[in-house]
């Protein structure tokens, strides 16, 4: 399966720097580390940079390798490969006004700049299962006059947590030459960061060391977000890198002992992986067999997201990383993700790994919010994650029908069962009158609209929330399923569910339409007009009639539905914010008030063919998100837009349920399709 390259941008885009800058390039590991920059070459994240290395596995991210700032010189001419922001709207140099071309290869970025007659190629990857970060570059020129061509790349690196600014006085490494003419860094212990060695080599190159500070680089999208906006990072050397027309030279940065040393074997190795990861998704899911190409970027996309969790007695735990560039791996959103990223990709040994991995931490029948860090706690704050874990443990015995793992891990599905029936933690606890769930305490956010700001949580939410009930009777028939699949007694679980089922239909609106979104509330009902009602449609066990599923459909339809996702709030409400921007307190504010989650468009999908029986309809309401992979992370989904039009992109600019949930609706609709294209 060929590789996409459809995403592709020429001058009138690369040279402008507000449409370049919005733009960004996203690279993994595998490792959890990852590389993103913009089109134009600016850093205007705090997040940008060319190595971003989880110096404390599992993660505890650092930025490494900032920049490498290139000059193209020849016939006495300095041309710029760079571009750097400035405060005051600055940029200098100017070397997005050369980029004549840029492109995603599959997932690795190109640049492509033109200067008259002569012509270069700039490609940046990341070694799967390293880290170490890969600068190729291959000049194109007609005539010998250009034959004495070489770059002048400086080399800027740092010290710092990724979430941080630097502090050049607590960064004072030793820079010195290797004997094969590169460089090696060396941050010493105690220096206020974790301590690393950072290698340079320079296929065919020089590189002389330096140690001088470049400060105030403008980081405008941390401005955006209310944020200290400035930065500065250490010119640790300078590299000389020979050109030869129609060849490749490289530039290597690695924290490993012997990274390899050749670019252009390193390049076929990340397009190998990258068509593994194609050619699985082809073999082992048929109904994806014949993709377009943006389903492709996306298949490419969900790698991005899975990365090696090692354990103690357990070297081969994997985790899903919820976003980048600032997500760590939480419990809930790993859930939700695991169909789209594994099981519509054909990655089922990573299904299990990430299933067993999360049962370590299952307690008190709870799946932790955010799992923890070397030596950390897991925090508990949801009331959902485990009613997603059993979600997903029937997604992944459908999908591979493994009963044996499913007979080992079914004493844990039972045990969270048993917790929420009985209570666990935060008030979670189901009610015996209704069979309905009912969770919440002061000052804590349980649901996934968990936006919280110091003592503010903005959707507490307390009481009887919809989602999480639907979730609950979901739970209930699958425990059921399962327990007749292992012949246990699903009595239990049955009679649970049918008494669920009718305390659920206390949530009806019969006025109006739709779903109450929390009953039960410290004060009352709350009627607003929110997305978590689709729950009860697209989840494979509804406890809704037909009547009432199209009339849950409808309203999310009319009063939620836009081309990207569904609105966290109506507009008709009286606290719905049109727009995402400022400062943390105004961001958080309008988190889940109208703003709009893409994740949820793949579950609208699923509902709406649940009523209509039209799986083209259905479908089409995912192609909208094609458009998408041209803006802000490119070949990724966001996290969030804008709840009014033009609905521009906002928060994460990849998020891992977003493009999961998209791949998974993509796949059950063309498994829908499939028996009536075969019979023609």
């Amino acid at each position: 399966m060929t590789r996409p390259q459809f995403i592709r941008f020429g001058r009138e885009i690369c040279c402008e720097p507000a449409q370049a800058e919005r733009r960004e390039w996203w690279l993994t590991n595998g490792l959890g580390g990852y590389a993103a920059g913009t089109m134009a070459g600016t850093l205007t994240r705090r997040y940008h940079g060319l190595l971003i290395a989880p110096l404390s596995p599992p993660l505890h991210r650092s930025l490494i390798f900032a920049k490498a700032d290139a000059w193209l010189e020849t016939n006495n001419q300095s041309l710029p490969l760079c571009s750097n922001r400035w405060p005051n709207d600055v940029i200098d140099p100017r070397g997005h006004m050369h980029i004549e071309t840029f492109w995603l290869d599959g997932r690795m970025p190109v640049w492509r700049y033109a200067f008259g007659d002569l012509k270069l190629d700039l490609r940046i990857w990341l070694e799967p299962g390293a880290n170490t970060v890969y600068l190729a570059y291959r000049p194109d020129f007609p005539y010998l006059r250009h034959a004495q061509m070489k770059l002048r790349i400086r080399l800027l690196v740092n010290a710092r947590d990724h979430h941080g600014n630097a502090e050049p006085w607590r960064f004072t490494p030793s820079i010195e030459p290797d004997e094969t003419g590169g460089l090696i860094v060396r941050n010493p212990q105690g220096s206020g960061s974790y301590p690393y060695q950072l290698r340079f080599q320079a296929k065919g190159g020089m590189i002389r060391p330096q140690q001088i500070w470049y400060e105030n680089f403008d980081l405008t999208a941390e401005a955006e977000r209310g944020l200290p906006c400035r930065d500065q990072h250490l010119c640790a050397g300078e590299c000389l890198l020979p050109l030869t027309k129609g060849e490749w030279s490289g530039l290597i940065a690695s924290l490993e002992e012997k990274p390899s040393p050749y670019p252009e074997e390193a390049m076929r190795r990340f397009f190998a992986y990258d068509d593994r990861v194609l050619t699985r998704m082809q073999i082992t899911v048929p109904e994806l067999y014949d993709s377009p190409e943006w389903i492709r970027q996306l298949v490419l996309a969900a790698d991005s997201f899975l990365f090696a969790r090692p354990q103690k007695n357990n070297a081969e735990s994997e985790s899903v990383i919820a976003g980048y560039p600032w997500f760590d791996d939480w419990g809930r959103d790993t859930m939700i993700a695991l169909p789209g990223l594994t099981l519509a990709t054909g990655r089922y040994d990573s299904a299990r790994r990430i299933l067993e991995t999360f049962a370590r931490f299952v307690n008190q029948g709870m799946l932790p919010n955010v799992l923890p860090g070397n030596g950390g706690s897991p925090a508990y704050n949801t009331a959902d994650a485990a009613l997603w874990y059993i979600e997903a443990w029937r997604a992944y015995a459908e999908a591979i029908d493994d009963w044996t793992a499913l007979r080992q891990i079914f004493p844990v599905l039972e045990e969270i069962i048993h917790w929420y029936r009985q209570g666990t933690r935060y008030g979670i606890i189901m009610d015996d009158k209704d069979g309905l769930l009912k969770a919440g305490e002061a000052g804590v956010q349980l649901t996934w609209m968990d936006a919280k700001l110091g003592d503010w949580v903005v959707t507490p939410r307390t009481g009887k929330p919809v989602e999480i009930n639907a979730l609950w009777y979901n739970g209930l028939e699958v425990m059921a399923q399962f327990a007749r699949k292992l012949n246990h007694s699903a009595e239990y679980y049955k009679n649970q569910a049918i008494t669920t089922r009718s305390g659920f239909q206390r949530f009806l609106k019969p006025a109006s339409g739709g779903l109450s979104d929390v009953l039960d509330g410290p004060y009352g009902e709350d009627d607003a007009v929110r997305p978590n009602q689709i729950f009860a449609v697209s989840l494979p066990f509804s406890p809704l009639s037909e009547t009432a599923q199209q009339a849950v459909v409808k309203i999310c339809g009319k009063e939620l539905l836009t081309s990207y996702g569904l609105r966290s709030l109506a507009g008709s409400h009286p606290q719905y914010v049109s727009r995402y921007h400022g400062n943390a307190a105004e961001r958080d504010g309008a988190y889940h008030q109208g703003t709009v989650w893409a994740w949820l468009l793949g579950h609208y999908a699923l509902a709406e063919y649940r009523v209509t029986h039209d799986a083209e309809r259905a479908l089409s309401r995912l192609e909208p998100i094609r458009d998408h992979l041209f803006d802000a992370g490119l070949g990724t989904v966001s996290e969030i837009f804008d709840a009014d039009p033009p609905h521009s992109p906002r928060g994460a600019p990849s998020q891992a349920w977003s493009v999961a949930c998209i791949l998974e609706a993509w796949w059950r609709l063309k498994r829908k399709k499939r028996p009536f294209e075969d019979s023609n």
